[in-house]
């Protein structure tokens, strides 16, 4: 019982680790990254469909996402949802496929980048934390219905405590790389 308890939360706790991950993989660096379109949805035959369902994306260099259409037809209407998505990318059409080249990142973008990503590990540090929380109120409600004992209870939360340290150290590495891929010119 008091095991399922640490899983439990050892799994929350990762999944908070994977959504950040997730997130940061959306903030533009000084890089090109397929996943700056990762949620441009396009008009295909009348429904909404990701981007790279309907077409190749590739950044053939570090300053470029090139996007060609499995259809020909389907250029406009990439074109359209890019500009229609506000991801603040100008997409350049040759008629066969999309270049969207990537302006090289100010100092000052940088910098506000930065605090993007800190403000986004804090947010899943509260994240990890809220779920410390919630396993320490189980560990407290098996005590005091008498399912474990007050030295399983304690060496339970000890276990908790060491694990929060552990995916808060996590967090601060994948955010101190994102920084510093940010701040690479």
């Amino acid at each position: 019982m008091s095991k399922a308890v640490l899983d439990s939360m050892t799994q929350n706790m990762d999944k908070s680790i994977q959504s950040l991950k997730a997130e940061l993989a959306k903030v533009r660096t000084g890089r090109a990254s397929t996943a700056l379109v990762d949620t441009v949805h396009v008009d295909y035959y009348g429904s909404s469909v990701p981007l790279n369902q309907v077409a190749n994306v590739t950044t053939p260099d570090a300053r470029t996402i090139q996007i060609a259409p499995w259809e020909a037809g389907m250029v406009g209407a990439i074109e359209k949802a890019i500009l229609a998505s506000n991801i603040g990318l100008t997409p350049q059409n040759d008629g066969k496929v999309i270049r969207i080249p990537l302006p090289p990142l100010t100092e000052e973008r940088r910098k506000d980048m930065v605090k993007l990503v800190r403000k986004m590990g804090e947010e899943t540090k509260i994240a990890v934390r809220n779920h410390r929380r919630d396993g320490n109120e189980d560990v407290k409600k098996q005590e005091k219905a008498k399912t474990i004992s007050e030295d399983e209870s304690k060496k339970l939360m000890d276990q908790i405590q060491k694990k929060t340290d552990e995916k808060t150290a996590e967090i601060d590495k994948v955010i101190a790389g994102k920084e510093k891929e940010i701040m690479t010119v």
